[in-house]
C-alpha cells in the first residue's frame, strides 16, 4: 500500500503493509513498446496512460504514475486492471477487450475528481475481481477494492467499467489494512482484510454486488487462535463450481510458538465450505526450520476448473508451490518453480485454468549470495518479471516452462517490510497475472521504475503474452 503525504497532518499507522508517497498520475515521458521473446514465448510490454479514453500503446499520453496494480479477465476474455495512486488519492483502471494487445484508460473507481489529480476515499492496496456470471444485462461485474485505513472502498461496475458506485463501509469491522476481494455468481462478492485491533483475517460477503456487506466470518478458527496475532494475510479465491471460499496465509505453527522468536514459516490455508460464515484452518506447509519465513508479499492462491487448488509461496530466495486435489484438506508438496536465472523469486502470484493448468509470475533477479536480504541487494541486482507455465501441475514430477517476461524493471535492493521499509519499494508489494479463457494467453501487471530506476519514474507496465503455449481454451 502507498501513502501519500499530507501537508499540515500526521497520519499514525500499524499497518506492516504501509507505504511512501505515490508518483503523479502522468509523467513527464512516456517508456516506448518493447518486445521481449524468451523461447516460444513473446510478450509485448507497454506503460499503460493515466487519463481517461487514452488507449496504449499508440496513443500520446501513455504515462501514469501508479504501482502495485491488479489484474483480471471475466468469462468473455476482457481483462481489467487497477493501480493504486496512494491514500486518498485514489485508484487507476483500465480495460482490454482484444486480448490484452491494448488498454484503455477508465474513470477512476474511486476518485472524487479524478481532473484535479486525485481525492478519493481510499487509494491504498488495491485489488480486483470479476463476477463468473453475467449480471441482469448481460454483463459480469467488476469490482475494484482499495483501502483507506479507516475502511475498506469497494467499487462496482456493472456496465463494463464505464461508470462506478462506490461502498466505503464495505468492512464491517473498521480500522483495516491489506484488502483482498474475490467474485462468485453474478452478485456475490466477498472481502478479506486484516482488522488492526485483533489483526484477525476477516471475511465480508455481499449479495447484492457490493451495496452491503451483511455477512462476517473470519478466517481463522477458534482451534487456530494462536495465529491471530502472528500471520501474514495472503489473497481471497472463491471456486466459481463448488463455491469454497479460499483464505490464504503464512504464520506460526502452534501456540508454544507465540512466545518465541519464530518467523512464519508456516503457509496456512482457511476454506469455507457454507459460503463464508465459517472457516477450518489447514496446514498447507510447515517448514521445520523455524528461522525461514513465507511471510513475504504474499502467498498466493488459484484454483483451477477441475476444482484444485494451487498455494505459491517464497522464502525470499526460492519459490514453491503445493497443491490440493481434495479442495484443500491434504496438500502435495514444496514443489519448486524457479529456476537459473531467478536465483531470487518474490511476490508470486498464480492464475490456474483447465485441469492441472497454471502460470506464475514473480519478481526474480539472478543475484543471490546467501546471505544478503533483498532489501540490501547491491545495484548490479537486475530484476526482471519472470513468467512460468505447467499444463500438468497436478501431477509430482511435472515441469515448469520458464522465461522473463519484461525488460528490466528494477535495479538494487527491494523493501518488502510495508511501512518499516528504509530502503527501496519501487516494486512495492505484489502485482498480477490473468489469462483470456478465450485466447488462452496471458496478460501480466507489473510496477516498472526504469528508465531513472527512482520512484518518481514508477508507473504500471503491461506485457501481454503473444506467441507460446496457451492454457485455458487457447487455440
Amino acid at each position: 500500500m502507498r501513502i501519500p503525504i499530507v501537508a499540515g497532518s500526521i497520519l499514525l499507522l500499524t499497518s506492516c503493509d504501509s507505504g511512501i508517497a505515490p508518483s503523479s498520475p502522468a509523467r513527464r515521458h512516456d517508456v516506448a513498446p518493447v518486445t521481449v521473446s524468451g523461447g516460444a514465448f513473446a510478450f509485448e510490454n507497454f506503460e499503460l496512460g493515466a487519463a481517461p479514453g487514452t488507449v496504449c500503446p499508440g496513443s500520446t499520453g501513455c504515462s501514469n504514475g501508479a504501482a502495485e496494480p491488479m489484474i483480471r479477465a471475466d468469462a468473455t476474455g476482457t481483462f481489467y486492471v487497477s493501480s493504486e495512486l496512494g491514500l486518498s488519492a485514489g485508484t487507476l483502471a483500465w480495460k482490454s477487450t482484444d486480448g490484452g494487445l491494448h488498454y484503455t484508460a477508465l474513470q477512476s473507481p474511486n476518485q472524487v475528481s479524478q481532473a484535479a489529480g486525485g481525492v478519493a476515499p481510499g487509494g491504498g492496496d488495491t485489488d480486483l475481481s470479476t463476477a463468473p456470471q453475467a449480471n441482469a444485462n448481460g454483463i459480469p461485474n467488476v469490482y475494484v477494492a482499495s483501502l483507506s485505513l479507516a475502511n475498506v472502498t469497494v467499487s462496482t461496475s456493472t456496465d463494463g467499467g464505464k461508470s462506478w458506485s462506490k461502498n466505503v463501509l464495505s468492512a464491517t469491522i473498521p480500522g483495516d489494512d491489506r484488502e483482498w476481494i474475490a467474485a462468485d455468481q453474478a452478485t456475490k462478492v466477498c472481502v478479506s482484510y486484516h482488522d488492526i485491533a485483533t489483526f484477525n483475517i476477516d471475511v465480508n460477503c455481499s449479495f447484492d454486488a457490493g451495496a452491503s456487506f451483511t455477512q462476517l466470518g473470519t478466517a481463522i478458527d477458534v482451534a487456530h487462535a494462536f495465529l491471530l496475532d502472528d500471520n501474514e494475510i495472503g489473497n481471497l479465491a472463491i471456486d466459481p463450481n463448488s463455491h469454497a471460499i479460499y483464505q490464504v496465509f503464512s504464520g506460526i505453527a502452534n501456540t508454544a510458538e507465540a512466545a518465541l522468536p519464530t518467523s512464519f514459516h508456516v503457509v496456512w490455508i482457511g476454506v469455507s465450505r457454507d459460503g463464508g460464515q465459517s472457516f477450518s484452518d489447514h496446514a498447507v506447509y510447515v517448514n521445520p526450520n523455524t528461522s525461514v519465513s513465507y511471510g513475504h508479499q504474499f502467498v498466493n492462491v488459484s484454483i483451477d476448473r477441475a476444482g484444485t487448488v494451487y498455494v505459491v509461496y517464497t522464502d525470499d530466495h526460492n519459490l514453491f508451490y503445493s497443491f490440493s486435489t481434495d479442495g484443500g484438506q491434504t496438500w502435495t508438496g514444496p514443489i519448486q518453480i524457479n529456476q537459473s536465472p531467478s536465483a531470487t523469486a518474490i511476490m508470486p502470484w498464480s492464475v490456474a485454468c483447465a485441469p492441472g493448468q497454471l502460470n506464475v509470475v514473480w519478481y526474480g533477479t539472478s543475484f543471490f549470495d546467501g546471505a544478503t536480504a533483498p532489501d540490501n541487494y547491491p545495484p548490479s541486482a537486475a530484476w526482471y518479471v519472470f513468467f512460468a507455465q505447467n499444463v500438468n501441475a497436478a501431477g509430482v514430477g511435472s515441469t515448469f516452462t520458464q522465461v522473463a517476461a519484461t525488460p528490466v524493471i528494477h535495479l538494487g535492493g527491494v523493501c518488502e517490510g510495508g511501512i518499516s521499509c528504509t530502503g527501496n519499494r519501487d516494486l512495492f508489494d505484489d502485482f498480477g497475472i490473468a489469462v483470456s479463457p478465450t485466447t488462452g494467453q496471458a496478460s501480466i501487471t507489473y510496477s516498472d521504475d526504469q528508465p531513472g530506476n527512482t520512484g518518481s519514474d514508477d508507473h504500471t507496465a503491461i506485457a501481454t503474452q503473444t506467441a507460446g503455449p496457451t492454457i485455458c481454451a487457447g487455440p
